[in-house]
């Protein structure tokens, strides 16, 4: 760890370190960190261990990156960032490091939450407290939305089952469906597909699926099946362009059967 550190601090040395790396600032280098956790999330869903430890490093790399920026304008380093997290992890575990005890794993979620409930309270400096507070704006649309519901559910805004949500999208379907009839503005759509998104995303809570991770599944079916209809069209001697719609969709349907039995 030490030598991580030692080699963050030469990248980053004024006279005789890297150009790029002497360039970046926080800002610059957040596309990179989401990148790289992203990447993380992909070697975890395809099993690839090795793959899955580079990647780890890469991420490491980017935290020792933003400590490395907040030492040399004295705000923080790396030890206080391992030793805040250290002292946050001992906190809220108090069925571990402490005399607390918890029945099971239902009872340490709710435990787990009104630590971080308090925390919140905490630094709020005595100000107005929402049950929203904490939900980093910075999160992908669809963990966000997920991560508001379940907070304002807490407090007994939600439905009582998965009809309810499922009730909502044929709701905000029929709404977009009505609003498209009336040459709406691109402002217009984008509020009512917000929506629609938004109630999907509370029907997979619900019925207990991670909208996210559904997302990539969805995404890497779609590309599996897209390869292999380029592929057929190239065994027919064509490509997708040249295709009628009628055509296209007959090799598409086949294509799903061929991929999805594999």
């Amino acid at each position: 760890m030490q030598r991580l550190l030692d080699l963050m601090a030469r990248l980053r040395d004024p006279e005789d370190g890297c150009p790029w790396d002497l360039a970046q600032s926080f800002k610059t280098i957040l596309p990179h960190t989401i990148e790289e956790a992203y990447e993380v999330a992909d070697a975890i869903e395809r099993g690839e261990m090795s793959e899955l430890c580079a990647e780890l490093g890469d991420l490491l790399f980017q935290v020792v990156f933003y400590a490395q920026l907040a030492k040399e304008i004295d705000a923080f380093d790396f030890d206080d960032v391992a030793r805040g997290i250290t002292e946050k992890m001992i906190r809220r575990h108090p069925h571990v490091f402490a005399e607390a005890r918890v029945a099971g794993v239902d009872e340490q979620s709710e435990a787990w939450e009104r630590h971080k409930a308090e925390e919140r309270r905490s630094h709020s400096g005595g100000g107005r407290q929402s049950q929203l507070d904490g939900v980093a704006l910075g999160l992908p649309a669809l963990v966000r939305a997920e991560k508001l519901q379940k907070r304002a559910a807490k407090v007994g805004f939600d439905w009582r089952s998965a009809d309810g949500p499922l009730a909502k999208i044929r709701e905000e379907s029929a709404e977009l469906e009505a609003l498209l009839a009336q040459d709406p503005t691109p402002e217009k759509l984008s509020d009512e597909l917000g929506d629609l998104l938004f109630s999907c995303v509370n029907l997979a809570r619900h019925l207990g699926v991670d909208a996210e991770s559904a997302l990539r599944h969805a995404n890497s079916k779609f590309e599996r099946r897209f390869r292999a209809l380029e592929t057929a069209a190239d065994d027919h001697g064509t490509s997708l362009s040249a295709l009628s719609e009628a055509r296209l969709d007959r090799l598409w349907e086949q294509v799903k059967r061929e991929v999805d039995v594999r």
